[in-house]
């Protein structure tokens, strides 16, 4: 997942540098979410792994 996030965000960098205004605020949204669900099951796996021992 968040292999994801960084190659949408690394797709947003490069689109930007080439003027694709549209689809660097697409990738990097992309990017953004991808970025906040990861986080969110990182949390959410540590909690149950600690809870478990």
């Amino acid at each position: 997942m968040l292999y994801y996030a960084v190659v949408f965000f690394i797709i947003a960098v490069v689109a930007a540098i080439f003027g694709f205004g549209g689809i660097a605020a697409g990738a990097a949204s992309i990017a953004k979410i991808l970025f906040i669900v990861f986080i969110v099951l990182f949390i959410a796996s540590l909690l149950f792994g600690a809870l478990r021992r």
